[in-house]
């Protein structure tokens, strides 16, 4: 029998690689729906390659092209997850859910209760939504499975012992200005920003990278993902990107898990995750084995990190306010509208102002608690100057 299998946001770099390993074993799957939002002619050409009979545009404007294009309407088409329950009359497999943004806690909270297994890259909905994730999750026993390199690695590395952990190390490249010395950092220019040495990924997650607040997001994640007090996580960084997780036990031991720069593997292992399924993938490279590189987190180079020093260990709604500022003020750069060293100074400037502290206390307690205090957030970045 076919495993049936639903996609959030197919036409992303998550989505893409997904459905290249799904065509490699297509007779095996039926894709019973894909998302998009503006990307129309990606998402059609995806359906018709796919023999996918639903697709979901949330754009009206492109939304309404797509309906224009498929004329034969072979494809069912809607504007919006209200039609889930039309499509899924029972729980299916699998859905990956990789819609980028805090726009995609809302579907990823909706499709919980459809599948018996969701695989999430969403990081600002594991970031500010995880109480809400993790209730929906129980309440339909629906089994989660992080996309995310570094926290599939520590899923991989814990399995059973989450009781026994010492010490979870998180591993950092660094991004494009690991090397580069912090007086030549007032005059880092955005297509600089932009290269990434070891990952080709999109404008604001290469931005993140290179300001290091993505290894904060990642601390976070972990934190709410396995349930780990602040104390017992950390940050190494690690240029070579081959060492993903390092987890200390409290008998001794510890595990390093390893692999190539290519999220087909963790991606991969959470559609097959338990089955004797090969991946082709390249030999241990013994030449980065044997020069790690391990190194401390330059604080001065990146001030960010710094926020997890003050980070409370209960869920809150303090995790929207840096989710929501991160997202202003990296836009304000990639407009030319702020320096690369103004991103950090405004943020901490901006997420420690006494309005916003009270914050670290409160724990959303339905997702328009968060989506309230995102548009909050924006509103005042826009408004004033921070």
């Amino acid at each position: 029998m076919k495993q049936k299998i639903a996609i959030l946001g197919s036409t992303g770099s998550i989505g893409k690689t997904l459905i290249k390993i799904l065509k490699e074993d297509i007779n095996k799957f039926d894709i019973v729906f894909l998302t998009a939002n503006k990307n129309y002619k990606t998402i059609l050409n995806q359906a018709r390659v796919l023999k996918v009979k639903n697709i979901i545009i949330t754009d009206k404007k492109n939304y309404l092209k797509s309906k224009k294009i498929n004329k034969s309407n072979k494809i069912n088409i809607y504007n919006n997850y209200d039609c889930i329950d039309k499509i899924l009359k029972k729980k299916i497999d699998y859905i990956m859910s990789a819609i980028s943004g805090l726009e995609g806690l809302s579907p990823t909270l909706k499709v919980i209760k459809f599948t018996k297994k969701i695989a999430i890259a969403n990081k600002e909905a594991l970031i500010c939504g995880w109480n809400l994730i993790k209730d929906e999750l129980s309440k339909f026993n629906t089994e989660f499975l992080p996309v995310d390199s570094e926290h599939f690695s520590i899923w991989y590395a814990l399995k059973n012992n989450r009781d026994t952990i010492k010490e979870v190390v998180l591993t950092a490249s660094g991004g494009p200005f690991y090397n580069l010395p912090i007086k030549k950092f007032k005059n880092i220019k955005i297509n600089q920003a932009l290269k990434h040495p070891n990952w080709k990924m999109g404008k604001k997650i290469s931005i993140d990278s290179a300001t290091m607040m993505n290894k904060v997001f990642e601390v976070i994640e972990a934190k709410n993902i396995f349930d780990i007090e602040y104390k017992k996580l950390k940050i190494l960084n690690h240029p070579r990107s081959y060492v993903h997780a390092l987890v200390h036990f409290n008998n001794g031991m510890s595990k390093i898990i390893v692999h190539d720069t290519n999220m087909k593997i963790p991606i991969f292992n959470t559609l097959y995750n338990n089955s004797s399924k090969k991946i082709i993938s390249k030999s241990l490279n013994l030449n980065i084995l044997n020069d790690l590189s391990l190194r401390q987190v330059d604080y001065n180079k990146f001030p960010l990190v710094n926020i997890l020093k003050t980070m409370p260990n209960n869920f809150s709604l303090f995790e929207t306010i840096i989710v929501s500022a991160n997202d202003a003020f990296v836009d304000l750069f990639l407009n030319n509208k702020i320096k690369f060293t103004d991103i950090s100074k405004k943020i901490l400037r901006f997420i420690n102002l006494k309005e916003f502290i009270k914050y670290k206390k409160i724990s959303p307690k339905k997702i328009q608690d968060i989506t309230n205090l995102d548009k909050l957030v924006r509103f005042k970045i826009e408004t004033k100057s921070i």
